[in-house]
């Protein structure tokens, strides 16, 4: 019994690290449309946002409180100077947001150098019977679970997220209600970075901290994000359980570079099967 218990928290820490890390795109691309490329980035920033505030003799948790903040007004700067251009024009801002990729990448590197920079992880281990289970691990699980009731919650029950929705559905109603739509693209753009600037806070502890860190995660970001399909909140979640599942069984039986083919494989074929993803799939046969 320990032993399963211990094997089913595992399952749902890697579930719950993938929803975590994907939440921010899902807003930016599910919701608006965006294709950003610095999406990993923006997780990089949340991560060295902890170590700086770390080396600084700040709190863990001081710092997992500043880097949404701080990767908030990143993502508003880069809405307003790059982002609000191109809004319709996919192949455009894939390269805009490349070349922010690469120039976060860059810069981060010119400025703390390409060492690997560490967060120690705190909160011990947790005992089950004869196992042992990081008791960050489970605070993870929490915080995936708070970050997903809170963000659907803003886009469903408060004014904010609901003219949010209304905006990307139907920008010229929104106006005609005179409501800026600009200003929500902002919001909302900045919102989704925000999310993507504390997952990196929160993955920190759990990994090498390098100017390069984004690039470990935007792959598995963007393949849950397109698996979920449309419904942001739902799709999200059921492809980071199915993806995260198959990734965590796998990895166990073998190798983490297993784990990350059968991931892939199991996109593939889910993708055709559903183009529109699982959450297209359901509803068509509601």
């Amino acid at each position: 019994m320990a032993h399963f218990l211990a094997s089913f928290i595992g399952v749902v820490f890697a579930i719950a690290s993938l929803v975590l890390l994907s939440l921010g795109l899902a807003i930016i691309y599910g919701m608006m449309g965006v294709i950003n490329l610095a999406q990993g980035e923006f997780i990089m920033l949340g991560a060295y946002t902890v170590v700086f505030s770390s080396a600084h003799g700040l709190n863990l948790w001081i710092g997992m409180v500043l880097a949404p903040a701080v990767v908030g007004v990143v993502g508003l700067v880069v809405e307003r100077c790059v982002i609000r251009f191109l809004y319709g024009r996919l192949l455009d801002t894939m390269l805009a947001t490349w070349g922010l990729s690469l120039g976060l990448i860059a810069a981060v590197t010119l400025i703390l150098g390409p060492s690997t920079e560490g967060v120690a992880t705190p909160l011990g281990h947790v005992a089950i019977g004869s196992y042992a289970v990081a008791g960050y691990n489970l605070f993870v699980i929490a915080a995936a679970a708070a970050s997903v009731s809170l963000t659907w919650y803003v886009f469903n029950y408060t004014k904010l997220g609901l003219v949010a929705r209304g905006a990307m559905q139907n920008a010229e109603m929104v106006a005609a209600l005179g409501i800026h739509p600009p200003t929500i693209y902002m919001v909302t753009f900045a919102f989704g970075s925000a999310l993507a600037g504390l997952a990196g806070a929160i993955m920190a502890p759990l990994t090498g901290v390098v100017p390069s860190l984004g690039l470990a995660f935007v792959a598995k970001v963007f393949i849950t994000v397109t698996v979920g399909g449309a419904a942001i909140f739902a799709g999200t979640l059921s492809a980071g359980a199915l993806l995260g599942t198959i990734e965590s069984a796998v990895s166990f039986v073998s190798t983490p570079i297993y784990g990350q083919v059968a991931m892939l494989g199991c996109a593939l074929v889910l993708l055709r099967i559903a183009p529109q993803g699982v959450s297209g799939l359901w509803r068509r046969h509601g």
